[in-house]
């Protein structure tokens, strides 16, 4: 089969289109025959081995293993022992190991099928920014009434965010560039920021809480535009060191005081995958997917997706 991979660590340039052997079904997974798989900031990291901390687990000077990739949507080609929920032929999405290929396997518990009305790429683009944003919006409790401000809500997790907590009743502030501004707006949110032009922490307006999927702003001035006793969720962010990356944030937190601080460690787990399936099929949650590109183009998808070139999702192709 074909899959990107990268025998080495480094930028966009380690990536190489290979044939290499396909995945066999195992006990309690699932063959999928990938039609698309999304890219997230998670890739972009396994790929660098930044920040290095995570080498402890992918490999000290190589990656132990060389294919990318978690999103996937397709077809089941073949399933392991024990599976009984799937069967040869269905369509289906969530969260795979190496997905970047033309065959990805999959744990059972980890995969729906496909919401009616949804296509390949739009399910792809689904799965790691939707079960992250769920995450953390469920860290918040009762989203009635709230104000929420998001930071890079036009991006993937961001854009999922906006969309579950408008709906969910809170009242959102979307921190984004000028040029997602509309984007954002029709998925829910009820006040732009362009945090180009205008700190979101300096107008004197406090939010109840402040998902932070940036880190572009201090500890303390979120504090500042965060209410006495709120909540403030640390997401993800490309900023830190080398070493640490944005770890660096968290290990700061217990000295800022007055508010919650939570550092998200988001995880795929079944029962998020299956609350997207269904939030797909009633309408809560639609697909940000806004852009494709082929197996061979990883590496320009990887650059815009660094670059924020596009809002919301991007999603590979064979």
């Amino acid at each position: 089969m074909r899959a990107v991979v990268r025998h080495e660590y480094g930028d966009t340039s380690v990536l190489r289109v290979e044939e290499v052997d396909n995945p066999a079904p195992e006990p309690g997974r699932v063959v999928v025959e990938v039609a698309a798989a999304g890219v997230n900031m998670a890739e972009w990291h396994v790929m660098s081995g930044e920040p290095t901390m995570m080498r402890l687990a992918t490999g000290l000077r190589r990656p132990k293993r060389p294919g990318l990739g978690q999103d996937v949507a397709g077809t089941v080609a073949s399933v392991g022992p024990g599976v009984e929920s799937f069967a040869v032929g269905d369509r289906v999405f969530g969260s795979a190991r190496a997905s970047w290929a033309t065959l990805a396997t999959a744990s059972a518990d980890l995969l729906q099928r496909m919401p009616p009305g949804t296509s390949f790429e739009q399910a792809a683009a689904v799965p790691m920014s939707g079960y992250t944003a769920l995450q953390a919006l469920r860290t918040l409790g009762t989203l009635a009434g709230k104000t929420i401000a998001i930071t890079g809500a036009g991006g993937g997790v961001g854009s999922y965010g906006v969309q579950l907590a408008a709906k969910r009743g809170a009242h959102v502030t979307a921190v984004c560039s000028a040029s997602k501004a509309s984007f954002v707006r029709d998925l829910g949110a009820s006040d732009v920021i362009d945090y180009a032009s205008t700190d979101p922490t300096a107008g004197g307006q406090r939010f109840d809480a402040v998902l932070d999927f940036a880190g572009g702003l201090p500890l303390a001035a979120w504090r500042r535009a965060t209410i006495p006793g709120g909540t403030l969720v640390l997401g993800g962010s490309e900023r830190g060191g080398r070493v640490l990356g944005p770890l660096d944030r968290s290990l700061r937190a217990p000295f800022t005081r007055g508010i919650k601080i939570i550092t998200l460690m988001a995880a795929a787990r079944g029962d998020d995958i299956a609350e997207l399936a269904a939030a797909l099929s009633s309408g809560e949650l639609r697909s940000t997917h806004s852009q494709t590109y082929t197996f061979d183009h990883a590496a320009d998808a990887v650059d815009a997706l660094r670059g924020s070139v596009h809002a919301g999702k991007i999603v590979l192709t064979p």
